[in-house]
């Protein structure tokens, strides 16, 4: 394709773009824009790059807090206050669409992108998590993905040399076709070391560093920008390829530069390539750029549109000040990279593109980005006849078995219950020493702030049946499970990243999906003052089967950081001691809504999002932060999928220890073992600190109840004998992987 030759109104549908937007393109440059440019606005202005179906929600959400440095849009990721001199950068960020259709370099690339938009903030990556969702298990597809997506995962995190230290995978049938792979990266810089992604200084050199570029991942940003259907595997090329070892002699590099006084701005190249760096930085910092894409080290005989819209991966533009170029070479070649001026900061905001001293393209660099003259579109929506009808449901619908202990092993075994560590065992999660959850783990990842007193607490939580069941209400809970896990870990919640994978943002019940979600995440981040300091939006996720297209679960994923104040709090979730009480904070009721055990024991689908009242869950977990800093508890574990019984399970998995309980009699049985409602904590306390326990609940108002006491390792349930927990953690450590490798 010739770049310089006048743009259609067919390529420009070709590239995603409405026939409205191709003449607001025209209107913007006075003229008809040729390939290159057409092809610019074509991955900026997609959903994937400029969130234009999206931004006018994404605005509502609460982006100021007590320890907020970098507000949501301002940089690459979000950076907040820890004390101590030190900030935390976080970001979460989702490589669906190129998962789903070559799993291994999707997940892989995926890892690798995130890392990068953490350490191009001068920020070393210190800890990762993933969320997945796939299809179901026992399909051949879904082993497929999960394989791939595992070791590309595994592959690249360990290798880079970043723990994993957590996360979580679903499966359910919506995710069939399109898995979500969703990535996020925590590091820490010192305050005021940071760097920005942003240009300025007319003169200023531009350097591209790291790999050379090839035709890997063009239109990478389009292709997430559109559903996906039986063909979606011709699109294999816009799949990018990743090379771990490169990014960590990039990341080193990386490092090194940024104690240096030479760079200006450095931003990584992920979607839509040079056009994206060059853009956002010329217009973060109100200048222009000349670009001259004949410098750019390449692979292979490329077209200078193709340069442009490269993905390929481990690169990064940067903005140096001019006479101080050497030292920046100097310190590429030492790490063995390519570092090659490309270009140059100019005044004004006109971003211009050169192929051997012949100008190949020109814009306005507001015009392409987020913030400016990209689209902006107020969609509507409609509340889908499904809601009302899961409204209805009743628990008298389902009739109470009678064999509870045989269905507590089937639940131990269903797959969004069981083990995962059929996958995360692939992973790394001791490298670097700073996992602090290898051998006694806690509800959330705990990493050590080295040279302090201080550790980061970290969570991504999202049950997409509770927000499919009520997106205002399941969005809500997903952050205040991801509250309810650091809180229990020892930590205080600090804020939030998100994540939000939907459908197609023109299906009007979609979107109505996508606006109760940031309705609920709103409501529950003012609650807990965790501000909103970025993220992903990932539209178009679902698949077309024939004529039908069904879209996957509305899965909103929130990854939030905390920061347990002194080691000495950090919580773990196991029991300790034979004979110490188990509490639960909290209420028990007669609510097996959206449940593993409704679902999945009794085959219904169809029900309501579980209890759920954001005022006693933040209740309750104040209450808990006061007891582990009074030292009044000795573990602590939320209350989630598979409710009471699988917590008071995985409390005794990694020390053996099982337990005594009696059962509400008030409640159905199934209901209290089962059910899922939220705002529940088990904590275990010492006979000793009973009283002193038992005062500071009385403090607050806050339910609580008895359940019993810890055992050597029997398992016993209203005074009868449930078996041994070494039993099920048997059933628990392998059903998994026993499905997937069938």
């Amino acid at each position: 394709m010739n770049s310089t030759a006048l743009a259609t109104l067919d390529q420009a549908k070709e590239m995603g773009l409405l026939s409205e937007e191709f003449d607001q393109i025209k209107e913007i440059l006075g003229r008809t824009p040729n390939y290159l440019e057409l092809s610019i606005y074509g991955v900026m202005w997609s959903e994937h790059c400029s969130y234009k179906n999206s931004i006018v929600w994404l605005k509502q959400l609460p982006k100021k807090g007590p320890h907020m440095l970098v507000e949501a849009g301002e940089e690459n990721a979000g950076l907040v206050d820890i004390g101590d001199g030190l900030a935390c950068a976080f970001k979460i960020e989702s490589h669906n669409h190129p998962s789903a259709v070559e799993p291994y370099q999707g997940a892989a690339t995926g890892v690798g992108g995130i890392n990068r938009d953490i350490f191009t903030m001068g920020a070393r990556p210190i800890a990762q998590l993933n969320s997945l969702r796939f299809g179901k298990p026992t399909e051949d597809r879904t082993k497929w993905l999960v394989k791939g997506v595992s070791k590309g995962i595994g592959d690249y995190g360990n290798a880079f040399g970043i723990p994993m230290v957590g996360g979580e995978v679903y499966f359910d049938e919506c995710y069939h076709q399109n898995p979500l792979v969703n990535a996020f990266s925590a590091g820490i810089v010192e305050v005021g070391n940071e760097i920005s992604a942003t240009s300025s200084g007319p003169g200023n050199p531009v350097f591209i560093v790291g790999s050379a570029t090839g035709k890997d991942g063009i239109h990478g940003a389009s292709f997430a920008s559109k559903d996906l259907d039986e063909d979606s595997a011709e699109d294999i090329p816009s799949v990018q390829v990743g090379d771990p070892f490169q990014e960590k002699l990039l990341l080193e590099a990386s490092m090194e530069l940024a104690n240096t006084d030479a760079v200006v701005g450095m931003q990584d190249m992920g979607a839509a390539g040079i056009t994206c760096s060059s853009c956002e930085m010329s217009a973060a910092g109100e200048h222009g750029m000349e670009i001259w894409l004949d410098k750019v080290p390449l692979r292979q005989s490329m077209e200078p549109w193709e340069i442009l819209l490269s993905e390929s991966q481990e690169r990064m533009l940067i903005v140096v000040e001019k006479g101080k170029e050497q030292q920046v070479l100097d310190i590429f070649d030492k790490w063995d990279l390519e570092c090659e001026e490309i270009g140059v900061v100019t005044s004004g905001g006109t971003v211009n593109y050169y192929w051997e001293g012949n100008l190949v393209g020109t814009l306005p660099a507001e015009s392409a980005v987020l913030g400016g003259g990209a689209p902006v579109y107020h969609r509507e929506w409609t509340e889908p006849a499904y809601f009302q009808e899961y409204k209805k449901f009743s628990i008298d619908s389902i009739e109470e078995p009678k064999d509870l202990k045989d269905i507590a092993r089937k639940m131990i075994a269903l797959p969004n219950i069981a083990s995962k560590r059929f996958i995360y065992e692939q992973y790394d999660s001791m490298v670097g020493t700073r996992n602090m959850g290898t051998n006694d783990p806690s509800d959330a990842g705990v990493v050590n702030i080295k040279g302090t007193n201080k550790a980061l607490a970290m969570s991504v939580d999202c049950n997409s049946r509770y927000v499919h069941a009520d997106p205002e209400v399941g969005c809500a809970m997903a952050v205040a499970e991801a509250a309810r896990n650091i809180t229990c870990s020892g930590g205080i919640p600090s804020a939030v990243t998100n994540c939000l994978n939907f459908g197609n943002p023109y299906n009007k019940e979609v979107y109505w999906q996508f606006v109760g979600s940031i309705k609920g995440m709103s409501a529950a981040c003012l609650k807990f003052d965790t501000p909103v300091t970025g993220g992903n939006v990932s539209f178009y996720n679902q698949t077309q089967i024939g004529n039908t297209t069904e879209p996957v679960f509305p899965t909103p994923t929130i990854g939030m950081i905390g920061v347990v104040e002194d080691k000495k709090f950090i919580t773990t979730l196991s029991y300790k001691d034979k004979g110490d009480l188990i509490f639960m904070i909290g209420s028990n009721r007669n609510d097996i809504s959206s449940s593993q055990y409704l679902v999945h024991i009794h085959g219904m689908e169809e029900s309501s999002a579980p209890y759920f009242d954001l005022e006693e869950e933040y209740a309750n977990q104040k209450q808990v932060q006061m007891l582990i800093r009074e030292n009044a508890i000795k573990s602590a574990h939320d209350l989630s999928e598979g409710g009471l019984w699988v917590g008071l399970l995985e409390k005794g998995f990694s020390s053996g220890l099982g337990f005594n309980v009696t059962l509400p009699a008030e409640f159905r049985k199934d209901a209290v073992l089962f059910g899922e409602s939220a705002s529940r904590i088990l904590v275990t306390v010492s006979e000793e600190h009973k009283n002193k326990f038992i005062d500071l609940m009385m403090l607050n108002g806050c339910e609580f109840d008895l359940m019993g006491h810890v055992t050597e390792g029997d398992i016993r349930v209203d005074d009868e004998d449930w078996g041994k927990v070494a039993d099920y953690k048997h059933i628990y450590d392998n059903a998994l992987g026993e499905i997937l490798t069938k």
